[in-house]
């Protein structure tokens, strides 16, 4: 089966149809500005666009950078706080004429992981992480996703862990990988803390330069990157928009 895949971010917006028994595109991937202020109108209007590029007509699976519970959006750290209380999938579908499912990216990509990448076959507590405008946090005991984990806001030094860790904030103040990865080092080593996971998936834009920080980190888990990349979100969302009677 066939579905459109949106990953909203707080930068870009892209997506592409994918094949949902595989977990492949089946188109390159098409992106477009995350508008400034992120408000939801301008923003549902980008998503509308995407969907009229591939000509869809079908189910759209997206993701979106907060907490989601059932299609509302009950936080806002790096889009605009309009967000808040928002029907995210009943905006997304008047402005699509598609049925809409929203989710939170970082599951969406975990769920992706899960099921076709890093993760496949995994038991025990694995947590995927995706570095970008923030941190993204996905958690899974035996298979079976904690939704809406939200760990990039976990407090070090007085901060969101986030505010110190993300990629933004390394290219925000120039850091070097090596002081990057001793942020990253500390923000990992308070999950191992409080909880124990057997395997970190480290995702986001910054994994494609994974051998630039992965081998400073210090962690008692295994890590490893996330095999479908930057592209975990798009096929976490159409997987996550598949109709039950399917």
């Amino acid at each position: 089966m066939h579905i459109l895949g949106i990953d909203i971010g707080g930068s870009g917006i892209k997506g592409a149809p994918v094949d949902i028994e595989t977990g492949a595109l089946l188109t390159e991937r098409f992106r477009l500005p995350t508008p400034q202020p992120s408000k939801p109108g301008e923003v549902a209007e980008v998503v509308a666009e995407l969907a009229r590029h591939f000509g869809w007509s079908g189910p759209i699976g997206i993701t979106f950078p907060a907490i989601v519970k059932q299609g509302v959006v009950w936080s806002a750290a790096n889009v605009d706080s309009d967000w808040i209380g928002t029907d995210a999938a009943s905006l997304f579908q008047r402005t699509t004429g598609c049925p809409v499912t929203v989710v939170n990216d970082a599951d969406a990509a975990g769920i992706a992981e899960m099921t076709f990448g890093a993760g496949k076959g995994q038991r025990g507590v694995v947590m995927l992480l995706t570095f970008g405008t923030g941190i993204g946090s996905a958690l899974f005991v035996n298979g079976h996703l904690v939704p809406n984990t939200e760990l990039g806001h976990i407090e070090i030094r007085g901060k969101d862990a986030e505010k110190r860790a993300s990629d933004r904030t390394r290219q925000v103040k120039d850091l070097s990988w090596e002081k990057w990865a001793e942020r990253v080092d500390e923000y990992l080593g308070r999950l191992e803390y409080l909880f124990s996971p057997d395997l970190f998936i480290i995702g986001g834009g910054v994994s494609k330069k994974a051998d630039r920080f992965v081998p400073l980190l210090s962690t008692r888990a295994e890590i490893v990157i996330a095999a479908l990349l930057n592209d975990a979100g798009i096929v976490g969302a159409a997987m996550a928009a598949k109709p039950a009677d399917e």
